[in-house]
This record gives C-alpha cells, sequence and structure tokens, in this order.
C-alpha cells in the first residue's frame, strides 16, 4: 500500500511539472506570435504612411528685366542642364550711365512644358525666401522695393543705380529660408537656390 502511495505521489508530481513545462512552452509560443504580430502590424503601417519628401525646386533660367522709363535692358542665364557639361547661356546688355531702373527678376524652371514660373512660388513663401544683390563698378546701388507680411525685403522688384562710364559686376542669388531680418547675404543663412552674375557696361 505503501508503494502504491510513493509511486501515485511521483507520478502526480511528474504530471504536474509536465503541465508546468507545457504552460511555459505555450506562453513563449503565444509571446512569440504576439510579438510576431506586432512587428508585422508595424511594418504594414510603415508601408501604408511612407513619410512625404519635398523634393527642392528646379531653376534653369533667371532673367532681370530693368527699365528706366525709356528704354528695357534684359540680363538673361539659363543653364538648361544643370549641373552638366555646358555652362550657362547668358546674355547682356548695356546700362545707362548715371540712371536708376525699376527692376525686377523672374526664376524660371524652363525644363518643363510649358515653362514653369518659380517666381510664383517665391511671392506664395515671400517669408521663406529673399534675393540678395551683390554689385561693383560703375554699378552703385541695388535696393529691394518689395516686402514679406513681417516687412522684410522678398527682392523680386528693385531699383538699381549706375554711376559714371565704366564696367559693372552685378550678381542676384535666392536663398531659401534665410534669417529675417538680417544685414546681408552673408549674414542670412538659409540654402542658396541659384545665384547667377553678370558683366555689365555702362555707358553714355
Amino acid at each position: 500500500m505503501k508503494n502504491n502511495l510513493i509511486i501515485s505521489t511521483n507520478l502526480l508530481n511528474f504530471l504536474n511539472m509536465k503541465t508546468s513545462i507545457f504552460s511555459k512552452m505555450n506562453f513563449v509560443k503565444t509571446s512569440f506570435i504576439v510579438l510576431s504580430g506586432l512587428v508585422l502590424l508595424s511594418c504594414s503601417e510603415d508601408n501604408d504612411s511612407p513619410e512625404m519628401v519635398n523634393e527642392e525646386e528646379v531653376i534653369t533660367s533667371v532673367v532681370v528685366t530693368l527699365n528706366n522709363g525709356g528704354n528695357t535692358v534684359t540680363l538673361s542665364s539659363v543653364d538648361l542642364d544643370g549641373d552638366g557639361p555646358n555652362p550657362p547661356v547668358v546674355s547682356v546688355e548695356n546700362l545707362k550711365a548715371n540712371t536708376t531702373y525699376t527692376g525686377a527678376v523672374s526664376f524660371l524652371n524652363e525644363a518643363e512644358s510649358p515653362v514653369e514660373d518659380i517666381t510664383e512660388e517665391v511671392l506664395e513663401e515671400a517669408d521663406e525666401h529673399q534675393v540678395f544683390y551683390e554689385f561693383s563698378g560703375a554699378i552703385t546701388a541695388a535696393t529691394a522695393t518689395d516686402s514679406d507680411a513681417n516687412g522684410n525685403p522678398i527682392g523680386v522688384a528693385f531699383t538699381l543705380t549706375t554711376g559714371d562710364t565704366g564696367a559693372a559686376v552685378v550678381g542676384f542669388t535666392l536663398r531659401h529660408e534665410p534669417k529675417k531680418p538680417n544685414s546681408g547675404l552673408l549674414d542670412a543663412g538659409g540654402e542658396t537656390d541659384v545665384a547667377v552674375s553678370f558683366n555689365v557696361s555702362v555707358t553714355d
């Protein structure tokens, strides 16, 4: 009778141990399945909601128009292949000495058909853009005449003043998200969307 009791007790302990092992295995298996499901769900959500990437605008051409009331002068730089091997095609006209011009600068993507006018976006996002001018020689001043909602210059519209006859250089740089207000190009920060310069002659 005592032997039977010992056998029964051992059998019960064995069964309890086996049940405990199975329970632990089932817990591990269930945990693995739940974690796998969470990983798959996470991957699925990532695929369903990809992160949006804002592409930079392509500017192939910068066109500057200057008017002194009597005649119009156009300066242009066209670079259709961007970083390709071909240099920009630059076209300039002479400026008159001791004259103040009303100016406007346009930014275009002529690689598109029809041509895309990036200037419209610059004006729509005026607080995030600014055109800066650099000049030397017979050009004595260039000043923005437009402003954004905060009263800071945009630079799409400007005045340009020439001095006595001679050679001159005038440059235009469009910056994206510059610091505003700023004291000029070196202080502005931001990213350069496009930069061009023109060698011009100021004549009588």
